[in-house]
């Protein structure tokens, strides 16, 4: 079987496996750069720039190998061209490998990636006119060159190391195909033209390979950050991550001067429930206030679990009367029954990180925590946000 029809049943495989059941929010995760959840592009970031300064310096110190090769087998200026880029290229590589420390910034992380691939292929441009205007004579020699005029291949096939989107995945191969269709008039050109259109569609088939197999990893880290950061009860975020995104949430809130709630949810009475009913009867309590939480949340919104039957939400980019409007809706609809059948209810604090004038995250949950207390000693189902009396909660319908 041809090398183009083993590509094409491979597209077809990875295509069947990555979206036979994938739902429609997996499907957008794995298509656009920005729809992931804060914490899976940290953790793609910090991946990405790991394995950029890897090749970096690998490739920092191959490359200056190949200089007495060149030297031996082409004339001798097109020789000292080739080392001269070769030299350029190799401190290019180096500067590259120490100058993006480890990092969870994911706009950092895109820059590395774009950086390491122009490198290359800044090479490929000056070396393809060299090859063209100096006579390559001998087989060794013209074997070599080969090599030089397939760099774009080699490129594109190192997109499939990196955890990418559909979406990066086009915008890094095009320019790299871009230059391989130019490459005949560079004035040294490997094939006849019309294998040359075909080397041009193999390209092409090559990046949907390397996206779609960049598409994986993503897609497997995802399954991973998803697994290892929901607590499994409730699938609410765990207090681990909850905290490391409530950090990053206060930050960007902090950086741009915008509104940020969090809201202190306790459940009352819940510890009547274990006692009398079991913990078995407790687990299908806790799974129904966190469903009727994530009812009224936006998609934006983070659901963690705090502790025990304590819930946080974080709301980004919302005011303490957005917040309250929120948790209104919330206890409209309920959190739930109880065991004995009757509604669930719950102490709820209300914190904005400028209207209260918070520093850090911990001292806006702190604030929200002690409204919480404040709601529970003053009868219990109870929302307060601010240090006034605290307002009883609307029965649920």
């Amino acid at each position: 079987m041809p090398h183009a029809d083993k590509l094409r049943s491979w597209v077809a495989g990875r295509l069947a496996m990555l979206f036979g059941n994938m739902t429609g929010a997996e499907l957008r995760d794995l298509l656009l750069p920005v729809s992931q959840s804060p914490l899976v592009q940290r953790r793609r970031a910090a991946l990405i720039i790991s394995r950029v300064r890897m090749v970096a310096a690998t490739f920092a110190l191959l490359t200056p190998l190949w200089i007495p090769v060149d030297l031996i087998l082409f004339d001798s200026a097109l020789g000292v061209w080739l080392a001269g880029l070769r030299v350029a290229a190799t401190v290019a590589f180096g500067v590259l490998a120490v100058s993006f420390r480890q990092s969870d910034d994911i706009h950092q992380a895109r820059a590395s990636l774009f950086l390491m691939l122009s490198i290359p292929m800044v090479f490929f441009v000056f070396t393809l006119p060299l090859l063209g205007v100096y006579p390559v004579e001998g087989e060794p020699a013209r074997f070599v060159a080969t090599g030089y005029a397939f760099l774009p291949f080699v490129m594109v096939a190192g997109l499939s190391v990196f955890p990418i989107t559909a979406i990066e995945g086009v915008v890094l191969s095009v320019p790299l195909w871009v230059v391989a269709a130019v490459e005949p008039f560079f004035g040294f050109a490997v094939l006849p033209f019309a294998n040359h259109l075909g080397a041009l569609w193999l390209l092409a088939l090559l990046a949907v390979v390397a996206t779609l197999a960049g598409m994986s990893q993503l897609h497997f880290m995802m399954q991973l950050v998803r697994q290892a950061s929901h607590d499994g009860l409730t699938r609410a975020y765990t207090r681990r991550v909850g905290e490391e995104m409530l950090d990053l949430q206060f930050s960007q809130a902090q950086r741009g001067s915008l509104p940020l709630a969090v809201v202190f949810v306790d459940l009352d009475d819940f510890k009547k429930i274990n006692d009398r009913y079991g913990h078995e009867e407790g687990d299908s309590t806790l799974r129904a206030a966190a469903a009727a939480m994530r009812r009224v949340l936006r998609r934006a919104d983070i659901l963690v679990r705090w502790g025990g039957e304590e819930f946080l939400v974080v709301m980004p980019n919302t005011g303490m009367d957005g917040a309250r409007i929120a948790i209104e809706r919330l206890c409209d609809g309920g959190l739930g029954k109880r065991p004995d059948g009757t509604p669930q209810t719950a102490s709820i604090g209300i914190a904005e990180r400028d209207r209260d004038g918070a520093e850090s995250w911990a001292e806006l949950v702190e604030k929200a925590d002690q409204r919480m207390y404040a709601a529970k000693q003053s009868g219990k189902a109870r929302v307060v946000c601010d240090s006034g009396t605290p307002a009883p909660a609307a029965a649920p319908a």
